[in-house]
């Protein structure tokens, strides 16, 4: 697929690049990506694939544009409102780069039209900000050998992940437990307004990445960001042979959607609490506390941690879970929140009963209750 000159002259940068060069933009000119979420995440993603010149974009949502969107979701602006995020997300995309071709999907992704979806592309862009989606997507991605580039934000932090076919774990593999409301929407926990747009952007680079063959790909290793600390960690992960989906035997060979909600519309094995629900507990049972589990790196524990609690690095978890077994439901304890809720999810796959995620960890217990305790 040979590059017209005005494509010479718009990706005059990228073939400059011994990385990229003429053959990789044409595989760009040639690549079929879907965003799925044109929100806080996808938004920075589509525009970004947009520019680069990656030829055929699909863009899933079923959302119209709202007000507080806009803090965040850099694809619309405020002649935007009410309209859907589909239909103006693509016009805007268009606008950018009039040579490529957008695919606006109107609609909510679930486990009945996902394989349909997916089938007309080769990699999957996944921003969704339900984890119920998450794992469809996931799920059908393993299933029809599509290429998945995952990621998620909470409050101050965010994660990215890659899944290739057969050449690595799935985010199942991670976290096998698929129960929707672990993690809190940004409605909920709020969200850093830049967060979004600093994962959707490294999202995107696995992206271009993936297509012209460019670089080592983000496989079997979660990436992690504390915007607060300005900081990434990754945690290792291997292909689970167990794993319901891609392991040796799996059970899920068709897509399925979540468990359902119960009526309060949350997992009843979830629990949340806010550093004065957890105040208020410890006071309430001194001699009894729940066991606390501070998931931070051992120099953020050393600097300052609850007292009582158990320094057990969100990396070491998922070997040192059995040490939680009879011990009462755990409290999940991190710098902000993000970790802790996926210490959470970990938990739930080892059959670990109501675990509690500390929602602004340290950061929120150092705010709003004991201002003493050091905080790095």
């Amino acid at each position: 697929m040979s590059l017209s000159e005005s494509e010479r002259a718009r990706y005059a940068r990228h073939l400059a690049l011994a990385e990229v060069g003429a053959a990789g933009q044409e595989k760009l000119k040639a690549a079929r990506v879907l965003v799925v979420g044109a929100g806080g995440l996808g938004s920075p993603a589509a525009l970004y694939l947009a520019a680069a010149g990656c030829g055929t974009l699909g863009l899933l949502d079923c959302d119209p544009v709202e007000l507080s969107n806009l803090q965040r979701q850099i694809l619309f602006d405020t002649g935007t409102l009410g309209r859907s995020k589909a239909v103006a997300g693509r016009e805007r995309l268009m606008a950018l780069n009039p040579e490529i071709r957008v695919v606006a999907h109107e609609l909510e992704l679930s486990a009945a039209n996902v394989l349909e979806i997916i089938a007309a592309y080769d990699l999957v862009l996944d921003g969704s900000d339900r984890l119920a989606t998450r794992y469809v997507v996931n799920d059908a991605c393993v299933l029809s050998g599509r290429a998945l580039v995952s990621a998620a934000v909470h409050r101050f932090e965010g994660q990215l992940f890659t899944y290739l076919p057969g050449r690595g774990p799935c985010y199942r593999c991670l976290f096998p437990h698929a129960e929707d409301g672990v993690v809190a929407n940004c409605a909920q926990a709020g969200v850093l307004g830049v967060l979004p747009g600093v994962l959707g952007t490294l999202q995107a680079t696995e992206a271009l990445k993936l297509i012209t063959g460019s670089g080592e790909p983000l496989l079997g290793r979660l990436l992690t960001y504390d915007a607060l600390a300005m900081r990434f960690r990754e945690l290792r992960a291997r292909r689970r042979s167990d794993c319901a989906v891609c392991g040796d035997n799996p059970s899920i060979t068709k897509p399925k959607d979540a468990t359902p909600m119960s009526r309060s519309g949350a997992p009843e094995s979830v629990r949340r609490l806010s550093v004065a629900d957890l105040a208020t507990l410890l006071r309430a049972a001194p001699e009894a506390p729940p066991p606390l589990i501070d998931v931070r790196e051992v120099h953020e524990f050393d600097a300052g941690h609850l007292a009582g609690s158990v320094n057990i690095p969100l990396g070491t978890l998922p070997q040192r879970l059995h040490e939680l077994s009879g011990r009462g439901a755990p409290v999940f304890i991190c710098r902000s929140g993000g970790r802790s809720m996926a210490a959470c999810q970990m938990a739930l796959a080892a059959n670990i009963a109501s675990p509690a995620n500390l929602e602004g960890g340290m950061l929120a217990w150092a705010a709003q209750i004991d201002p003493s305790v050091r905080v790095v």
